[in-house]
């Protein structure tokens, strides 16, 4: 007689796994449909993945994490996963009420944050926040640089203040947070991590600006690998894919058409959320990536690897 897959004793992950489909009274057998039973009791791919974490719990215990653009999006989910691993958490971001919201929903989960509002392209203010951050916490040891912007333009339509705005924010302000924290990393074994885009290896319409500036970010990262890898500080980029709940996607797809185009020209056929950055975030500050630097992650569902047939003119 067959014997179903989750009747055998598994580890704590495969086991809550196993107990879904035991309760939910679904043997799974060669030829079975599995698949669409399970799709019609989870339809959602965030529910499956709150069943279990595939990382140790307090990965991060008394460690220090710097996040710029810490505020909102994908910087702010990034530094909520170092913190429920146990971090101690800077958010750096321009807007103090942004900042104060997320460092009360990490507190809320007893997680340990502090807040510091400043533009990252204002030098000395990046050099007084790390200043701050190594006396409230001591040595940093995760460096997130994710402060960002953009916005739809064509070179024609864009004057030259908007495009040094970018450069100044994305390029200047990386540069900016990397070099003021130098002296307050922990050496050996501080992780920095830049956020990129594909912007950085494909020319994209409307976004020369941002091309420039990530195609900048990619190579500066790259470049502390080298620099300073002979003091143990690693240094490695995520290039994010179409980020569901994020504003940068509010701005270049705002409605539901252009929503199913940029999908459709996903291979995965999906967006990618804010949790998976996260959890990538949190492998590359892990011991498990301690031999990895000089890398540019793409987490994209596999866009970059195709030519996307969208324009932003379509939403015109």
């Amino acid at each position: 007689m067959h014997r179903p897959w989750y009747s055998y004793d598994r580890g704590p992950i495969q086991s809550k796994v196993a107990s879904f489909f035991r309760n939910a009274e679904i043997a799974i057998r060669p030829g079975a449909n599995w698949l669409g039973s399970l799709q019609e009791i989870v339809p959602k791919y965030d529910t499956v993945r709150s069943m279990a974490s595939i990382f140790r719990d307090r990965l991060l215990e008394g460690k220090t994490a710097f996040v710029t653009g810490g505020g909102s999006g994908i910087g702010q989910r990034m530094a909520e996963r170092f913190a429920e691993h146990g971090a101690q958490v800077m958010l750096v971001g321009r807007k103090q009420e942004k900042l104060d919201a997320a460092a009360a929903g990490i507190r809320s989960s007893n997680g340990t944050a502090e807040t510091c509002a400043l533009d990252v392209r204002d030098y000395p203010a990046v050099q007084a926040a790390m200043q701050k951050t190594r006396h409230r916490f001591g040595e940093i040891d995760i460096l997130v640089c994710g402060a960002a912007g953009n916005f739809p333009a064509p070179v024609t339509g864009m004057s030259a203040n908007a495009f040094k705005s970018v450069i100044d924010i994305d390029l200047i302000g990386t540069f900016n947070t990397c070099r003021a924290s130098y002296e307050h990393l922990r050496k050996p074994g501080a992780s920095v991590i830049s956020i990129s885009a594909s912007h950085a290896t494909m020319p994209i319409a409307y976004q020369a600006h941002v091309c420039a500036a990530k195609a900048g970010v990619d190579l500066l990262t790259r470049t502390l690998a080298i620099e300073w890898g002979p003091v143990g500080i690693r240094a490695n980029c995520i290039t994010p894919g179409p980020t569901d709940d994020t504003e940068g996607m509010r701005r270049l797809a705002p409605t539901p058409e252009v929503r199913k185009k940029v999908e459709a020209a996903v291979p995965l056929g999906r967006f990618g959320t804010k949790d998976e950055l996260a959890d990538l975030a949190l492998f590359l500050c892990s011991d498990a990536a301690a031999y990895i630097t000089g890398a540019v992650y793409v987490c994209d569902g596999g866009q970059s690897l195709v030519r996307s047939s969208l324009s932003l003119s379509e939403k015109h």
